[in-house]
Protein backbone atom coordinates (compact mmCIF):
# COMPACT_ATOMS: atom_id res chain seq x y z
CA UNK A 1 0.00 0.00 0.00
CA UNK A 2 1.63 3.14 -1.00
CA UNK A 3 2.63 5.54 2.22
CA UNK A 4 0.20 8.54 1.30
CA UNK A 5 0.09 9.46 4.81
CA UNK A 6 4.12 10.20 5.00
CA UNK A 7 4.72 12.92 6.99
CA UNK A 8 1.35 13.93 8.04
CA UNK A 9 0.23 14.53 11.37
CA UNK A 10 -2.85 12.67 12.91
CA UNK A 11 -4.52 13.18 15.78
CA UNK A 12 -6.53 10.33 17.03
CA UNK A 13 -9.08 11.23 19.63
CA UNK A 14 -10.58 7.63 20.28
CA UNK A 15 -9.44 5.78 23.78
CA UNK A 16 -10.54 2.37 22.36
CA UNK A 17 -8.31 0.68 19.69
CA UNK A 18 -6.01 3.29 19.72
CA UNK A 19 -2.50 1.49 19.41
CA UNK A 20 -4.05 -0.58 16.56
CA UNK A 21 -5.35 2.51 14.82
CA UNK A 22 -1.72 4.47 15.63
CA UNK A 23 0.22 1.62 14.05
CA UNK A 24 -2.04 1.46 10.82
CA UNK A 25 -1.08 5.79 10.88
CA UNK A 26 2.61 4.50 11.06
CA UNK A 27 2.50 2.22 8.48
CA UNK A 28 1.06 4.34 6.21
CA UNK A 29 4.02 6.74 6.65
CA UNK A 30 1.90 9.11 8.80
CA UNK A 31 2.75 10.26 12.66
CA UNK A 32 -0.17 9.47 15.53
CA UNK A 33 -0.90 11.16 17.97
CA UNK A 34 -2.44 10.32 20.84
CA UNK A 35 -4.92 12.90 21.92
CA UNK A 36 -7.90 10.77 23.64
CA UNK A 37 -11.55 13.38 24.13
CA UNK A 38 -13.29 10.92 25.41
CA UNK A 39 -13.32 8.48 28.36
CA UNK A 40 -15.41 5.28 29.54
CA UNK A 41 -16.79 3.92 32.86
CA UNK A 42 -18.27 1.27 33.13
CA UNK A 43 -21.48 1.21 35.33
CA UNK A 44 -21.66 -1.58 38.61
CA UNK A 45 -24.49 -0.16 40.43
CA UNK A 46 -27.80 -1.09 42.01
CA UNK A 47 -29.67 0.45 38.83
CA UNK A 48 -28.04 -1.95 36.54
CA UNK A 49 -28.15 -4.76 37.78
CA UNK A 50 -31.66 -4.23 39.00
CA UNK A 51 -32.22 -3.38 35.34
CA UNK A 52 -30.78 -7.25 34.46
CA UNK A 53 -32.97 -8.99 36.68
CA UNK A 54 -36.06 -7.39 35.62
CA UNK A 55 -34.81 -8.28 31.83
CA UNK A 56 -34.44 -12.10 33.25
CA UNK A 57 -37.21 -12.29 35.08
CA UNK A 58 -39.99 -10.63 33.04
CA UNK A 59 -38.52 -11.04 29.46
CA UNK A 60 -39.57 -8.09 27.28
CA UNK A 61 -41.24 -8.72 23.60
CA UNK A 62 -37.95 -6.61 22.28
CA UNK A 63 -34.67 -6.23 23.64
CA UNK A 64 -32.76 -3.57 21.87
CA UNK A 65 -29.10 -3.06 21.74
CA UNK A 66 -27.39 -0.46 20.31
CA UNK A 67 -23.88 -1.23 20.90
CA UNK A 68 -21.28 -4.33 21.08
CA UNK A 69 -19.35 -2.67 24.54
CA UNK A 70 -22.88 -2.45 25.89
CA UNK A 71 -24.10 -6.18 24.87
CA UNK A 72 -20.99 -7.60 26.28
CA UNK A 73 -20.89 -5.26 28.95
CA UNK A 74 -24.43 -6.56 30.12
CA UNK A 75 -23.35 -10.21 29.60
CA UNK A 76 -20.09 -10.00 31.87
CA UNK A 77 -22.31 -8.40 34.79
CA UNK A 78 -24.91 -11.20 34.41
CA UNK A 79 -22.36 -13.23 34.81
CA UNK A 80 -21.14 -11.72 37.79
CA UNK A 81 -24.73 -12.25 39.08
CA UNK A 82 -24.98 -15.81 38.14
CA UNK A 83 -27.88 -14.99 35.60
CA UNK A 84 -26.02 -15.45 32.03
CA UNK A 85 -27.77 -18.35 31.19
CA UNK A 86 -31.29 -17.42 32.08
CA UNK A 87 -30.63 -14.07 30.04
CA UNK A 88 -29.36 -15.54 26.88
CA UNK A 89 -32.49 -18.43 27.34
CA UNK A 90 -34.94 -15.32 27.15
CA UNK A 91 -33.03 -13.61 24.34
CA UNK A 92 -33.28 -16.78 22.19
CA UNK A 93 -37.21 -16.52 22.04
CA UNK A 94 -37.63 -12.82 22.04
CA UNK A 95 -37.75 -10.42 18.99
CA UNK A 96 -33.69 -8.82 19.09
CA UNK A 97 -32.57 -5.60 17.17
CA UNK A 98 -29.35 -4.34 16.51
CA UNK A 99 -28.05 -1.00 15.78
CA UNK A 100 -24.54 -1.04 13.75
CA UNK A 101 -22.51 -3.82 12.68
CA UNK A 102 -20.16 -4.54 15.62
CA UNK A 103 -23.88 -4.91 17.79
CA UNK A 104 -24.74 -7.74 15.06
CA UNK A 105 -21.14 -9.42 15.43
CA UNK A 106 -21.79 -9.44 18.98
CA UNK A 107 -24.93 -11.00 19.09
CA UNK A 108 -23.49 -13.34 16.25
CA UNK A 109 -20.65 -14.57 18.42
CA UNK A 110 -23.27 -15.36 21.11
CA UNK A 111 -25.53 -17.38 18.80
CA UNK A 112 -28.33 -14.60 18.85
CA UNK A 113 -29.96 -13.37 15.99
CA UNK A 114 -31.41 -9.57 15.91
CA UNK A 115 -34.72 -9.79 13.61
CA UNK A 116 -34.04 -5.93 12.77
CA UNK A 117 -30.21 -4.81 12.27
CA UNK A 118 -29.39 -1.39 11.07
CA UNK A 119 -25.10 -2.22 10.01
CA UNK A 120 -24.83 1.88 9.44
CA UNK A 121 -25.13 2.35 12.98
CA UNK A 122 -27.60 4.99 12.70
CA UNK A 123 -30.60 5.83 14.82
CA UNK A 124 -32.69 6.58 11.87
CA UNK A 125 -31.46 2.80 10.11
CA UNK A 126 -32.78 1.09 13.55
CA UNK A 127 -36.21 3.15 13.62
CA UNK A 128 -36.84 2.25 9.71
CA UNK A 129 -36.27 -1.01 10.49
CA UNK A 130 -38.45 -1.22 13.71
CA UNK A 131 -41.17 0.44 11.91
CA UNK A 132 -42.04 -2.87 10.15
CA UNK A 133 -43.47 -4.05 13.18
CA UNK A 134 -46.73 -3.15 15.47
CA UNK A 135 -44.88 -2.23 18.58
CA UNK A 136 -48.54 -0.94 20.53
CA UNK A 137 -48.51 -2.57 24.37
CA UNK A 138 -45.06 -3.88 23.58
CA UNK A 139 -42.61 -3.87 26.45
CA UNK A 140 -38.80 -3.24 25.00
CA UNK A 141 -35.32 -3.60 27.08
CA UNK A 142 -33.52 -0.57 25.26
CA UNK A 143 -29.57 -1.15 26.27
CA UNK A 144 -28.26 2.74 26.07
CA UNK A 145 -24.43 3.70 24.40
CA UNK A 146 -23.50 5.64 26.77
CA UNK A 147 -25.28 8.68 25.76
CA UNK A 148 -29.05 9.29 26.32
CA UNK A 149 -31.51 8.28 23.22
CA UNK A 150 -33.92 10.76 23.45
CA UNK A 151 -34.92 10.51 19.80
CA UNK A 152 -35.51 6.98 20.16
CA UNK A 153 -37.23 6.53 23.28
CA UNK A 154 -39.83 9.27 22.39
CA UNK A 155 -39.93 7.46 18.81
CA UNK A 156 -40.79 3.85 20.92
CA UNK A 157 -43.04 5.72 23.60
CA UNK A 158 -45.15 7.06 20.24
CA UNK A 159 -45.63 3.69 18.74
CA UNK A 160 -47.35 2.70 22.29
CA UNK A 161 -44.39 1.00 23.69
CA UNK A 162 -43.00 0.45 26.99
CA UNK A 163 -39.65 1.66 27.16
CA UNK A 164 -37.16 0.85 29.94
CA UNK A 165 -33.63 2.30 29.13
CA UNK A 166 -30.35 0.43 30.58
CA UNK A 167 -27.21 2.25 30.80
CA UNK A 168 -23.94 -0.48 31.06
CA UNK A 169 -21.45 2.40 30.84
CA UNK A 170 -21.48 6.23 30.41
CA UNK A 171 -19.12 8.54 28.43
CA UNK A 172 -17.31 10.90 30.34
CA UNK A 173 -14.77 13.70 29.47
CA UNK A 174 -10.72 12.82 29.48
CA UNK A 175 -8.86 14.83 31.95
CA UNK A 176 -8.43 18.82 31.02
CA UNK A 177 -5.08 17.77 29.83
CA UNK A 178 -5.67 15.84 27.40
CA UNK A 179 -8.29 18.38 25.77
CA UNK A 180 -5.83 21.17 26.28
CA UNK A 181 -3.31 19.43 24.29
CA UNK A 182 -5.36 18.20 21.47
CA UNK A 183 -6.98 21.79 21.42
CA UNK A 184 -3.44 23.33 20.86
CA UNK A 185 -2.84 20.98 18.53
CA UNK A 186 -5.59 22.28 16.48
CA UNK A 187 -5.14 25.94 16.97
CA UNK A 188 -1.75 26.25 16.63
CA UNK A 189 -1.83 23.74 13.22
CA UNK A 190 0.39 21.18 14.80
CA UNK A 191 -1.60 18.89 13.37
CA UNK A 192 -2.51 18.03 9.78
CA UNK A 193 -5.76 16.36 10.29
CA UNK A 194 -8.29 14.97 13.50
CA UNK A 195 -9.93 11.98 13.71
CA UNK A 196 -13.23 11.38 15.50
CA UNK A 197 -14.86 8.04 15.77
CA UNK A 198 -17.75 9.13 18.12
CA UNK A 199 -20.07 11.85 19.24
CA UNK A 200 -19.10 12.37 22.24
CA UNK A 201 -15.49 12.82 21.36
CA UNK A 202 -16.40 15.66 19.16
CA UNK A 203 -18.95 16.97 22.20
CA UNK A 204 -16.21 17.36 24.85
CA UNK A 205 -13.82 18.63 22.42
CA UNK A 206 -16.31 21.70 21.79
CA UNK A 207 -17.05 22.11 24.79
CA UNK A 208 -14.29 22.54 26.08
CA UNK A 209 -13.31 25.10 23.40
CA UNK A 210 -16.59 27.00 24.54
CA UNK A 211 -15.26 26.91 28.01
CA UNK A 212 -11.89 28.47 26.37
CA UNK A 213 -13.81 31.08 24.58
CA UNK A 214 -12.36 29.87 21.16
CA UNK A 215 -14.92 27.81 19.74
CA UNK A 216 -15.00 29.96 16.71
CA UNK A 217 -11.54 29.99 16.23
CA UNK A 218 -11.55 25.96 16.23
CA UNK A 219 -14.54 25.52 13.97
CA UNK A 220 -12.21 28.11 11.45
CA UNK A 221 -8.73 26.24 11.75
CA UNK A 222 -11.30 22.45 10.96
CA UNK A 223 -12.61 24.84 7.94
CA UNK A 224 -9.04 25.22 6.53
CA UNK A 225 -5.92 23.54 7.33
CA UNK A 226 -6.77 20.89 9.48
CA UNK A 227 -9.28 18.37 8.11
CA UNK A 228 -11.59 16.60 10.31
CA UNK A 229 -12.44 13.07 9.73
CA UNK A 230 -15.15 10.77 11.23
CA UNK A 231 -15.54 6.98 11.51
CA UNK A 232 -18.95 7.34 9.61
CA UNK A 233 -21.76 9.62 8.60
CA UNK A 234 -23.69 9.02 12.28
CA UNK A 235 -19.82 10.19 13.93
CA UNK A 236 -20.17 13.38 10.56
CA UNK A 237 -23.60 14.30 11.43
CA UNK A 238 -22.41 15.18 15.43
CA UNK A 239 -19.34 17.55 13.85
CA UNK A 240 -21.80 18.80 10.99
CA UNK A 241 -24.35 20.17 14.01
CA UNK A 242 -21.55 21.24 15.91
CA UNK A 243 -20.56 23.65 13.06
CA UNK A 244 -17.82 21.94 11.46
CA UNK A 245 -18.26 22.74 7.82
CA UNK A 246 -16.82 20.01 6.14
CA UNK A 247 -15.81 16.75 7.08
CA UNK A 248 -14.04 13.66 5.46
CA UNK A 249 -15.59 10.14 6.25
CA UNK A 250 -16.08 6.71 4.62
CA UNK A 251 -19.09 5.07 3.43
CA UNK A 252 -18.15 1.84 5.22
CA UNK A 253 -18.07 2.97 9.13
CA UNK A 254 -14.88 1.50 9.78
CA UNK A 255 -11.68 2.62 11.36
CA UNK A 256 -9.51 1.02 8.70
CA UNK A 257 -11.50 2.66 6.14
CA UNK A 258 -11.54 5.85 7.51
CA UNK A 259 -7.90 5.90 7.37
CA UNK A 260 -7.79 4.71 3.61
CA UNK A 261 -10.15 7.24 3.06
CA UNK A 262 -7.65 9.93 4.48
CA UNK A 263 -5.02 8.72 2.23
CA UNK A 264 -6.91 8.76 -0.68
CA UNK A 265 -7.76 12.62 0.40
CA UNK A 266 -4.46 13.50 0.24
CA UNK A 267 -3.58 11.46 -2.83
CA UNK A 268 -6.38 13.89 -4.35
CA UNK A 269 -8.37 10.99 -4.72
CA UNK A 270 -11.59 11.79 -2.46
CA UNK A 271 -12.58 15.17 -0.70
CA UNK A 272 -14.37 15.85 2.31
CA UNK A 273 -18.34 16.85 2.38
CA UNK A 274 -19.90 19.99 3.42
CA UNK A 275 -23.22 19.21 5.12
CA UNK A 276 -25.37 20.72 1.79
CA UNK A 277 -23.29 17.96 -0.27
CA UNK A 278 -23.14 15.66 2.53
CA UNK A 279 -27.12 15.55 1.82
CA UNK A 280 -27.09 15.60 -1.96
CA UNK A 281 -24.59 12.47 -2.02
CA UNK A 282 -26.55 10.04 -0.10
CA UNK A 283 -29.73 11.77 0.02
CA UNK A 284 -30.78 12.71 3.18
CA UNK A 285 -28.69 14.78 5.43
CA UNK A 286 -26.05 12.72 7.37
Amino acid sequence: MPRRLEGKRIALTGPRRAEELGKLVENLGGIPLYRPAQGTVLLDDIDLRNAILSWVNSPPDWSIFTTGMGLEAMFDMAEDMEVVQQLWDNLRVTSIAARGYKTANALKKRQLTPMVRDDDGSTEGLIRGLSAYDLHDKTIMLQLHGDPAPRLVHWLQDQGATCTPILPYRHIAPPEGALEMLLYDIMEGKVDAVTFTSGPQVRFLLEYANKQQCLPELINMLHGPVIAVAVGKVTAQGLYEAGVPRVLFPMEERMGSMMIELTRYYAGEAQPLSIERSADSTGEQV
